[in-house]
């Protein structure tokens, strides 16, 4: 929470907040101070994501997230309150005073992703100095064998593991602690047996023998997985998980060094597999992270589109030649979350993928996500045996790009692929190529899109259009009824909505005295959350309405609420509050609040007035009782017919 005075709301006052989720989410504009994108939190095809310039909070329609600017860095980066503020004040160049945490458990969570970064920061620097040992003489013949210069293993940070598993131990753990070493993602370990348990001191070189034993034996039978019941074992039994590897450092959009993918020298059976990658830890989620997004992500949004290819050395390779738009996803399958990632720097993408079966398949995936999230998508294919690098390698940066110029619309290379698997001059192979597509064409979003690449695949697979749409209705049938839609608030009057924006701004107020409005004193400003919490305090105008409970809260709130947004609202309420302060189309004046007001308390006398018909129509009623109902409900008609009278007569009755 930002409080006046505090860092937080200081750099809450200094950031737009527009600025800072366009980062993240491509945004449009629509409206006088409204911008809407599609949502980061959840998948979604239309956009239900809004953003208030003026007010400075977010909303999602969809899943009914909403915040200020640091709630939703602190939950698209997944990280603490104290992290996400300094997160924004970096981005707007506000120098940085001590953190401070809510809680023990929060200051131990950002302590040890702090620390973690300081580890892999040291790790890569050690990898990087034994790349230009001796010892690192046939990485070195690897990496010039890969067609890479000093300048591009300088520029992507490339190092060499030694084929020892302790020199990186014993240079870390002077400076970490056993625990911090554990977390890393960089090290392996095995539990001392039994009879090891046992053994009186022992001297270094049967240590030494011991863990050489350990760390020649293979991880995947040996390496103990960290639980909350494990036996902390000692820091000798521990040892590096890269050996004898080349290693690639992973850094995050920032640049820096969250994890290592290590390609492995050796040719034994004890090799290990051929990439070996870290695993997640506290600063490292694969399915999260883009390889070189960090280098790449300008030249993305200054060309428009980016280069996705499948491998690290793929990536590099491309990089070196010049094209500084490409990545690739970072040991894993192309994820919806790594298409979201994508999505925050451009919408156009070039997918270069290896030509094998493997790599097809791959290929086919990742459209299907990329679909589904609305890029616009073009396919590489180069010729069987030429993954990118190998291509630029032997044929060059000019043919690359060349092909690059080539590269076919997405569903032109689905129905070439449809055509090469099934023959499409009988009926059966006619069936299989449009079941093969029809999940690829029920991802797009578009009806218009998906009619043309019917009437597309029809023609180029010499097949009725009929059975394609009929299919295609069925599919946006079932797309409309799964999607979201925003609060109607069709129960909600104009009035009502006044009201609500004009108690919204009562964090904007300078002082704490009532007035009634600022005619009642010509010299000061104009304050529609001060007038409007006079009207509805003075009159329950609000009682009995569909928006009572939300008037209620916004009533109850702290004059020094800084965002209504973070009120603790039920889910409909949060809902209406964004969806009427998201749709401010007139300023609020003295005379719109007025009138506001004058249009709920005729509302109320007519509430007022069906009330007393309602019992002057019920058995029982004496004389006296009629009379007096009958008297009351006069008044009420002639008030609502005199918006003067209303005044008076609502005043009387309080």
């Amino acid at each position: 929470m930002a409080n006046p005075g505090d860092f937080a709301y200081t750099v809450k006052q200094q950031a737009d907040i527009v600025r800072v989720v366009g980062d993240y989410v491509k945004l449009k504009k629509a409206g006088a101070q409204n911008y809407s994108g599609l949502c980061p939190f959840h998948s979604e095809k239309t956009p239900s994501f809004s953003v208030h310039a003026t007010r400075q909070f977010y909303h999602c329609f969809g899943c009914g997230e909403s915040g200020d600017v640091f709630s939703f860095v602190q939950k698209i980066e997944n990280i603490t309150f104290p992290e996400a503020v300094r997160a924004v004040a970096q981005k707007l160049g506000i120098a940085l005073p001590k953190v401070s945490y809510s809680s023990p458990a929060e200051a131990q969570e950002a302590k040890l992703r702090t620390v973690l970064l300081e580890v892999h920061e040291r790790a890569c620097a050690f990898f990087q100095e034994c790349l230009r040992r001796p010892e690192g003489a046939r990485a070195r013949e690897y990496l010039t064998g890969r067609g890479l210069n000093e300048e591009i293993i300088k520029r992507f940070r490339i190092g060499y593991a030694p084929d020892s598993g302790f020199l990186l131990r014993d240079r870390l753990r002077g400076e970490y602690d056993e625990e911090v070493l554990r977390a890393s993602g960089l090290f392996s370990w095995k539990q001392p047996d039994s009879a090891e348990k046992t053994q009186g001191p022992s001297t270094r070189a049967d240590a030494l023998a011991r863990d050489d034993r350990v760390e020649r034996e293979s991880d995947a039978v040996n390496e103990v997985k960290p639980t909350t019941s494990d036996q902390r074992p000692a820091t000798a039994s521990m040892y590096s998980k890269f050996r004898n590897r080349v290693m690639f450092p992973i850094a995050n959009e920032t640049g820096r060094v969250i994890a290592f993918t290590g390609r492995t020298l050796a040719s034994d059976e004890k090799a290990g597999p051929k990439y070996l990658n870290s695993p997640e830890t506290a600063i490292y989620s694969k399915s999260r992270v883009l390889f070189n997004l960090d280098q790449a992500k300008e030249a993305i949004r200054k060309f428009g589109y980016a280069i996705l290819v499948e491998g690290q050395m793929d990536c590099i390779s491309v990089f070196a030649a010049d094209f500084h738009n490409v990545i690739a996803s970072s040991g894993t399958a192309f994820t919806e979350l790594q298409a979201k990632l994508l999505g925050r720097y451009a919408k156009n993408v070039v997918v270069n993928f290896d030509p094998d079966t493997a790599g097809a398949k791959a290929t086919e995936r990742t459209l299907g996500l990329l679909v589904e999230e609305e890029f616009q998508i073009k396919v590489l294919t180069l010729e069987p045996g030429f993954d990118p690098d190998l291509f630029i390698r032997r044929k060059g940066r000019d043919a690359y790009k060349e092909e690059l110029g080539h590269s076919q619309r997405y569903f032109d290379y689905l129905i070439d692929r449809a055509r090469g698997q099934f023959p499409v001059r009988s009926a059966e192979g006619k069936v299989k190529a449009v079941n093969y597509l029809l999940p690829h064409i029920q991802r797009v979003p578009s009806r218009i899109v998906r009619d043309e690449l019917a009437r597309e695949i029809a023609q180029k697979l010499g097949i009725d259009s009929a059975v394609l749409r009929q299919e295609l209705k069925h599919a946006a049938t079932s797309r409309a009824a799964s999607s979201v839609k925003a609060p109607v608030e069709t129960q909600v009057t104009d009035a009502e909505r006044i009201l609500i924006r004009a108690l919204a701004s009562a964090s904007e107020m300078q002082t704490a005295e009532e007035h009634l409005s600022s005619r009642d004193g010509a010299e000061e400003e104009f304050d529609p959350a001060r007038q409007a919490q006079f009207a509805l305090k003075s009159e329950p105008l609000h009682a009995g309405l569909a928006t009572e409970s939300l008037i209620e809260a916004l009533l109850s709130a702290a004059p020094e609420s800084a965002d209504v947004m973070q009120l603790p609202l039920p889910e409909g309420d949060r809902n209406l509050l964004a969806a009427i302060l998201m749709k401010e189309d007139e300023p609020l004046t003295a005379e719109l609040l007025e009138g506001a007001v004058r249009g709920l308390r005729r509302k109320s006398l007519r509430r007022r007035l069906e009330l007393i018909e309602q019992k002057a129509g019920s058995p029982g009623l004496d004389l006296k009782q009629k009379i007096a109902l009958a008297q009351e409900k006069e008044r009420l008609k002639r008030a609502l017919m005199d918006p003067g009278l209303a005044e008076d007569g609502q005043r009387k009755a309080g």
